[in-house]
């Protein structure tokens, strides 16, 4: 393996940087390794509020750092069964789990005695009492029995109904699941439906969200929850985001203004029972759609004196601005309410995952998150991927997310809620980019990716807290795992019983051909593709390379000649494992592809297997051309019909089949 050096290297820098969470080098996909040059590691420890000048201001962050972890932490997190190492020369403990009962716990040596059962605790040690969450050994299994399980993807904005709409939300979930479900499906994932910019189409990808906390209020469906159905209206190929979301904000804001005095109170109740941080998300909101007439793009375009939430001039704007916040409350409620009544529909339907939502990996940099927690996120860094020999740019994401010393020093609550959030009404998560749990590449904002570094998180602990949550929603975890995976993350997730993901078209032998199905492991998801993928019929007709052609994105010194004889060749690698023969199909004959794909997952040794809808359907396009914003239409496609009469048709209908019987 190849090695490239820095040109200076300053020990000091590199003590400073391994005290704050940076790792100096990384593997890349093709098993080089890399180091990373103390000039951008210098940057990356000034965003994170390290000097790192001169030989003092190093020891002084490094002083810093130090205090900030002497001492107990806000919460402890451990597995049942196992004893824990305690911070604390404490040679007593007591323990109260939320049902109030409290039991006394052993202390030897400063090592806490095993808990047998899991969940969260308050752990009293002689005088001081912090958290103590107790995770399971793993996560609940999908499988009710010996049988594999399968289920489909679906872009939730591209479903259509009975009546046209702009796109589609959380009724159109429940009549896809209605439909999807009498036909055997036991999960439907979904795109995430994290909370966007009230009202706006300007940042409508769902991996930009505002907030990972709180939902997407125009996904709200009132007819689900006895209100008068939204009016029908235009339904075309393509959604038209900036015209379609002021709409909707506006159609709820007419169901608001129609609620009598004891209906409000009931609401209100409801959202009182939730944390307070729905309250400043709500005030967030509010505050939105008060300052974006005028050009403000997020928080960071506000005025200073708003731009936290404790601040005298937000406090004024919250009572001055009360019904407008009472609002945002109500959308959060009936898009809450709307969700949850499309999860028991599809368990009602017959399915025994229902939804699988997705949890994206950041925020948006001037969204609700980063405005109500401050201290809990990254400032000044954005989240990305480094350059690589097949992506020598590397990537930059343009979101952020939380900060490792944020978690640990809140007692990871805004990530406990975040994780609770997502699986109220699901049966399982998928996590988006799981590797995150363990490490992010980190940029300081303006720079290019290259001068970023890989900053590490407390990965048994979150790992853990995802377990333990999994367990008390008794939903599965599906750990997004495609890319070059951190040491040790493999087993961590495994081990729990976290499935991996097995996408078609990265399940490569080692002469370059596809692998069997029969060799794809049992505790994973076996799927054709991805959101970010080629479909298969698309993959099959070179609908990418059109695209790739177009925009200018062929591989480096390829022409499309070049790439077509490529891709010739791998239509014979696909078909042959799929089907032991070599006589394939036409490139334009997509229909029979399409069928060996899903034949091929559904034979899979996957505990479950999902086919997203454009391959049930056989569609051509994708919908998402990651690296692209415009110029694909990213997010905006809609299916053809409502999924009730796409289940009827008979090559629809016959892949169904094939996926419930194998």
């Amino acid at each position: 393996m190849s090695r490239t050096v820095s040109s200076t290297t300053s020990p000091e820098i590199h003590q400073l940087a391994s005290a704050a969470g940076l790792q100096r080098g990384w593997r890349d996909v093709e098993g080089n390794e890399q180091e990373i040059s103390d000039m951008a590691l210098a940057g990356v420890l000034h965003a994170l509020g390290h000097e790192t000048g001169s030989s003092r201001q190093i020891e002084r962050s490094l002083a810093g750092i130090a205090e900030q972890t002497h001492g107990l932490p806000s919460m402890l997190v451990t597995e049942v069964g196992l004893p824990t190492a305690l911070p604390s020369k404490a040679s007593s403990a007591e323990i109260t789990g939320e049902d109030g009962v409290t039991q006394k716990i052993a202390v030897e040596n400063g090592v806490l005695g095993v808990v047998s059962q899991p969940g969260y605790y308050d752990l009293k040690l002689g005088r001081r009492c912090i958290k103590l969450a107790v995770a399971p050994r793993e996560c609940p299994w999908p499988a009710p029995d010996t049988r594999r399980m399968w289920g489909t993807s679906v872009q939730v904005p591209a479903l259509r109904g009975v009546v046209p709409r702009a796109f589609g939300g959380f009724g159109e979930l429940a009549a896809a699941a209605k439909a999807l479900g009498a036909k055997g499906c036991d999960a439907m994932a979904i795109n995430p439906v994290h909370a966007l910019f009230p009202g706006t189409g300007e940042d409508y990808s769902p991996y930009s969200p505002s907030s990972r906390t709180f939902l997407n209020a125009s996904m709200a469906d009132p007819a689900l929850l006895g209100f008068p159905a939204l009016p029908p209206e235009a339904s075309d190929e393509l959604i038209d985001w900036p015209a379609a979301l002021p709409k909707r904000l506006a159609e709820l804001r007419a169901i608001f203004a129609g609620l009598g005095p004891q209906l409000r109170a009931q609401i209100n109740l409801a959202s009182g029972d939730e944390s307070e941080a729905l309250g400043r998300h709500a005030l967030f909101d509010a505050l939105d759609c008060h300052f974006r007439p005028g050009g403000a793009k997020g928080w960071r375009d506000w005025p200073a004196k708003f731009q936290r939430p404790e601040s005298a001039a937000v406090k004024r704007f919250a009572k001055d601005k009360a019904e407008e916040i009472e609002f945002h409350l109500f959308a959060q409620w009936m898009a809450r309410e709307s969700l949850a009544a499309a999860h028991r529909q599809s368990r009602d339907a017959g399915m025994d995952i229902g939804l699988i939502t997705d949890l994206a990996v950041g925020v948006h940099l001037a969204g609700s998150d980063t405005w109500a927690m401050r201290d809990a996120m990254l400032q000044g860094l954005t989240i990305g991927a480094p350059p690589d020999p097949l992506g020598p740019l590397g990537q930059n994401w343009c979101i952020t997310g939380f900060s490792p010393k944020g978690l640990r020093a809140s007692g990871y609550r805004p990530f406990i809620e975040m994780i609770r959030s997502a699986l109220r009404s699901a049966g399982g998560l998928r996590i988006d980019h799981a590797f995150g749990l363990a490490r992010l590449w980190v940029i300081p904002e303006g720079e290019p990716s290259s001068n970023g570094a890989y900053i590490t998180y407390p990965f048994l602990d979150l790992v853990r807290l995802v377990t333990l949550e999994a367990h008390l929603a008794q939903a599965l975890i599906i750990a997004e795992d495609l890319g070059t995976s951190p040491s040790g993350f493999t087993h961590a997730v495994t081990s729990r019983k976290m499935l991996g993901m097995r996408v078609l078209w990265f399940e490569r032998a080692m002469d370059d051909g596809f692998i069997g199905a029969h060799d794809y492991p049992a505790n994973s998801v076996a799927m054709t593709g991805t959101h970010d993928t080629p479909t298969v019929a698309g993959w099959w007709a070179a609908r990418d390379l059109d695209w790739a052609e177009k925009l200018g994105r062929l591989a480096e010194g390829t022409d499309r000649t070049e790439a077509e004889e490529r891709r010739d060749w791998d239509r014979g690698l696909l078909w042959s494992t799929m089907t032991g023969s070599s006589e394939r199909p036409a490139p334009g004959d997509t229909d029979a592809v399409v069928d060996a794909a899903v034949n091929h997952i559904a034979g899979s040794s996957s505990v479950l297997a999902i086919t997203p809808l454009e391959d049930l359907i056989g569609e051509m396009e994708q919908p998402n051309l990651p690296g692209t914003t415009h110029e694909h239409p990213n997010w905006r496609r809609r299916l053809p019909e409502p999924l009730d009469e796409i289940v009827r048709k008979p090559d629809v209908a016959k892949r169904m089949r094939v996926l419930s019987v194998r």
